[in-house]
């Protein structure tokens, strides 16, 4: 049976490096990734993680950034509770790649940080992330990393009957009343059947609670126990179906998705969004001739938001229309080598208006033909692989954009990787990658004040492709209900488009804003990061993991921007029969190397807890779950937050959640 959660978490109770409540613990996370792994590999060289069933509903937050930001080398962008996306290994924004159902996820998140991911965390029953450079399959802004959200709203596999999940949920650290049901179904033989979902979900959550601390404000500052202006509601749902077929299936699916939240920064602006998706996905496999595989998937997205006044006037909207195509064709193995090929191509056209647009209205189209094979050869399991694409970026312009204009790039990327088993329990994987990323739109033609940085960026119309050249390397072990993961990484950019201070200034209603500019700059950033499990008794395990990331620019020595200082967490998980508990403490060491113009950000560790018991009612299961973040109140900010945020949502204080998931 499918799991199904809902609503958030406290941010803080992010323990997701070992398996929870149903999760078998002997089980490796990286067997049943999918994402990147398109030739169902047994063994994957790229770290890689994914999160489901109970252990999602633990783990869930209000955003995607916040459910993910407690696994390794995992960061959240955290411009409030509401606004919050995955960066990895230090890169953020246009460098790490959000999927839906491996397909793109249109909205204007890389754009600015007060702008949240389009995708409703209440409903997806798996996330998957890839750690490091992932731009054979996915393009050059995968260099970071990809996070892919999967869901049932196109059935997959035919489920007979009637099943489904729904799920209440009280409490944390924005008071949340949330709830969700799910509904799967379906008749007939998977050689001739029809598959069908549908979905609902709702959350209501008010300001988050903070420990006291004082809030800056126009005239110096005020204590606060609370975080302005972050209160959220959203609703959606979905309804899709499938038909099978001998080798395979093709199916469609239809969701909306609408939110309104407080943006932190400014304490009367709402953001109001919206995104409708049409998608369409299919599979026909066969274990004859010269194809074993052909999948495919169309998703068209429109997405708008709002930001609305306290008058309830409206300041500006931004709009993305875009579609995104995928073919792969899976050929049959010559001798030990097994792949396929593949062709993506996306389409986007943004616009904002109003006082805050700081960017024109643009048009990217992308195209990208990759091939990918691998092999068994002297005990060494090799992957490799190339990628080319043709970009185009075009610009509108305006009044303070200048004339219309257009850019065109051609970025390739390279892959070589090898996974060898030194032992039945213990092996090494190597990757190597040299990745080229075509700048953004917003890189390219900004020229405006951006209200979410406090600054007025101002991109550079001849900016080249970015390139970088990586490697990964990593040792793990696997034992009986134990393991251990450890991974070292370095890469090198030769022209990292920065957002750098010019040391100019305007001026914005009598006040002095600074500028900035996107610039090509040579950079580096090297890191670790452990996790590992040990069981010290049949229901008693021991857990940890350790972080850290370190970038420069390589020219001058000055840190990179955002980045995660040294990270910890020290766990014990316990189970007797249907009871299962969960005690840790997380900690974050002082930030002190950062970027022209931010400030250090203090250490801290939090403690939290929580218990769930399985429950048994004839043909259906359900979890109910008690949560407790923060238990001492610990007052924390987090480093990978923009300055003019940080010092206005610091992390939740204390909170108490509950909550019950019903299955049949």
């Amino acid at each position: 049976m499918r799991s199904f959660a809902l609503a958030p978490l406290a941010a803080a109770c992010l323990s997701v490096t070992a398996h929870l409540a149903h999760a078998d613990p002997a089980e490796s996370l990286d067997k049943v990734v999918v994402t990147g792994n398109p030739l169902k590999s047994q063994v994957l060289a790229q770290p890689s993680d994914s999160l489901g069933g109970d252990q999602l509903v633990l783990t869930r937050a209000a955003n995607l950034g916040d459910t993910l930001q407690g696994l390794a080398g995992v960061a959240a962008t955290n411009f409030g509770p509401n606004a919050s996306r995955p960066s990895i290994r230090g890169l953020d924004g246009d460098r790490v790649r959000i999927l839906s159902n491996s397909g793109a996820s249109v909205d204007a998140s890389n754009l600015s940080f007060d702008h949240g991911v389009a995708i409703d965390p209440l409903v997806i029953d798996k996330v998957e992330v890839l750690r490091g450079a992932a731009a054979l399959l996915y393009g050059g802004n995968a260099v970071g990393g990809v996070v892919n959200t999967l869901d049932n709203r196109i059935p997959r596999a035919l489920t007979p009957g009637l099943s489904g999940a729904a799920e209440l949920r009280l409490g944390g650290p924005s008071h949340d009343k949330s709830g969700a049901v799910v509904l799967d179904g379906g008749s007939g033989q998977p050689h001739g059947g029809f598959g069908w979902h549908v979905d609902l979900a709702g959350r209501d959550a008010g300001n988050q609670v903070a420990p006291r601390f004082d809030s800056p404000t126009d005239d110096g500052s005020e204590s606060r126990t609370s975080v302005r202006n972050s209160a959220a509601r959203s609703h959606g749902g979905a309804v899709g179906g499938s038909v099978f077929f001998d080798g395979g299936f093709a199916g469609v699916s239809v969701d909306d998705y609408h939110t309104n939240y407080g943006t932190t920064a400014e304490a009367d602006v709402t953001i109001r969004m919206q995104r409708q998706r049409l998608a369409t996905a299919g599979e026909w496999a066969t274990a004859q001739g010269p194809v074993h595989r052909v999948s495919w998937q169309l998703s068209r997205n429109r997405y708008e938001h709002q930001e609305v006044e306290g008058s309830g006037a409206i300041g500006t909207t931004f709009k993305s229309t875009g579609t995104d195509g995928r073919l792969e064709v899976e050929h049959a193995a010559f001798g030990p080598v097994k792949g396929l090929v593949g062709l993506q191509a996306e389409a986007l056209d943004f616009s904002a208006l109003g006082e805050e647009a700081f960017v024109p209205s643009t048009r990217t189209r992308n195209t990208g033909v990759f091939v990918l094979e691998q092999a068994r050869l002297g005990g060494v399991d090799w992957s490799a692989g190339a990628r080319t694409e043709r970009v185009t970026v075009d610009s509108d312009g305006g009044d303070r954009f200048g004339a219309p204009a257009s850019r065109r790039f051609s970025p390739v990327s390279l892959a070589l990787s090898g996974v060898y088993p030194l032992s039945e329990a213990w092996s090494l994987s190597a990757n190597l990658n040299r990745t080229e990323r075509a700048p953004a739109y917003y890189e390219l033609y900004a020229n405006g004040l951006h209200v979410a940085s406090a600054a007025f960026e101002r991109g550079d119309a001849s900016l080249g492709l970015e390139r970088s050249r990586g490697l990964d390397l990593g040792l793990k072990w696997e034992g009986e209900g134990s393991h251990l993961h450890v991974n070292l990484y370095e890469t090198r950019f030769t022209n990292y488009i920065a957002l750098e201070a010019t040391g100019e200034t305007v001026d914005n209603g009598g006040q002095a804003v600074p500028v900035y500019a996107f610039t090509a700059v040579p950079a580096r950033l090297r890191g670790v990061e452990v996790e590992g499990r040990w069981q010290l008794h049949p229901a008693v395990a021991l857990l940890s993991q350790l972080d850290a990331v370190r970038g420069e620019n390589r020219a001058t020595g000055e840190p990179l921007p955002r980045l995660a200082p040294l990270r910890a967490m020290l766990g014990l998980e316990a189970r007797r029969g249907d009871w299962s508990g969960r005690l840790e403490w997380r900690g974050a060491a002082r930030q002190t190397r950062v970027a022209q113009f931010d400030t250090p950000t203090a250490g801290y560790g939090t403690v939290r807890m929580s218990l769930a018991r399985q429950l048994h009612w004839g043909m259906s299961d359900a979890l109910w779950y008690l949560k407790l973040d923060n238990l001492a109140d610990k007052l924390a900010y987090n480093a990978t937050a923009v300055a003019t945020i940080r010092g206005l949502a610091p992390q939740p204080g204390r909170s108490v959640q509950t909550g019950v998931q019903l299955r049949f």
